[in-house]
């Protein structure tokens, strides 16, 4: 294994937003684009060198090979570990989590959100920092700047890393940790809320739940969560499997686009609660039997009775702009 420094060009179009850079994944696919994005990002952090990165994302079109990439560039550029999801898998909220949990420097999220996958639809990739949120507009400003001036990037010349199987490998002098998807955040709302009185609901058979994940990132961590956790009766995750096109579908959690969901929870003999999730896990929607709820009023419900909750028995430090995001 070598370090290869290999001279590039700037793009013009590298300007990421508060939800990172998107675009399409031809685009991405372009010699050097990404490799120059992610230099970008190293260049312009400081005190990583050493360091843990959390990495992955929602198994769209481009996430396996993307990763590969990353994890090369990062091998070269010196960071000290980098921890990836199982398969490539790790929800926005996830990352968040295993950042804190293991104060990680930061981490690079693969997702377009709600935006369709697949060969000709979209990508993304973001930087969330230390706090395990995004990175703020002094930093991305700093990206950006950087990558109008990036003349080349390094990258370690090895084989691929084995994302399907857990534990670590030696990448360089970088040590990539294969991580359980959903181990720790499972283990977080579990601190965060009464596993044990919903499993007794759930698995009394007097509450139904329908979960549909979309066939985005959030079904490993709803058929582990609610299915086999909680108790919830097999067949109460829909889309459950992550692919890379989604299925064909919109990852987007309304109306429209989960109308599958919507079909069922409005059936006279529905089930009693429905929600449905985006593609990287940060968005969702509500249903009731035969009703819809808006998401600001999803957020009112769980302000008014957030001291019920156990990890929130203190009140709130404070509330989200929607319940959403």
């Amino acid at each position: 294994m070598s370090i290869q420094t290999v001279s590039t060009q700037p793009f013009a179009d590298q300007k990421p937003g508060t939800s990172g850079l998107r675009k399409s994944v031809p685009i991405f696919q372009q010699p050097n684009y990404l490799h120059n994005f992610v230099q970008s990002i190293f260049d312009s952090l400081e005190g990583y060198q050493g360091e843990t990165l959390v990495l992955g994302g929602d198994g769209r079109y481009f996430n396996r090979e993307a990763i590969q990439i990353i994890l090369k560039i990062a091998a070269a550029n010196g960071w000290g570990r980098v921890k990836v999801g199982h398969h490539g898998i790790l929800s926005t909220p996830a990352t968040s989590c295993v950042i804190r949990q293991y104060n990680a420097f930061g981490g690079i999220v693969l997702s377009a959100s709600h935006n369709p996958g697949g060969p000709n639809a979209d990508f993304g990739i973001k930087y969330n920092i230390g706090n395990g949120g995004p990175a703020p507009e002094k930093v991305t400003e700093a990206i950006f700047a950087r990558s109008k001036e990036i003349t080349e990037y390094k990258i370690l010349d090895a084989p691929d890393v084995d994302l399907d199987t857990l534990g670590e490998t030696q990448l360089g002098s970088l040590v990539v940790e294969v991580i359980d998807s959903v181990a720790d955040y499972q283990a977080l709302m579990e601190s965060l809320f009464d596993f044990e009185r919903i499993r007794a609901l759930l698995s009394s058979g007097a509450f139904r739940l329908c979960i549909d994940s979309m066939h985005a990132v959030t079904g490993p961590y709803a058929h582990a969560i609610f299915e086999q956790r909680l108790g919830a009766p097999a067949g109460t995750v829909r889309g459950g499997v992550p692919l890379e096109d989604f299925g064909g579908g919109h990852p987007d959690p309304n109306l429209t686009y989960a109308h599958d969901l919507v079909e069922i929870m409005f059936k006279d003999d529905g089930p009693d609660f429905g929600a449905a999730s985006d593609g990287d896990g940060d968005r969702n929607m509500i249903l009731g039997r035969n009703f819809f709820v808006n998401p600001s009023d999803s957020l009112a419900i769980l302000a008014a009775n957030a001291k019920l909750v156990p990890g929130y028995k203190d009140g709130l430090a404070g509330i989200a702009r929607s319940m959403p995001t």
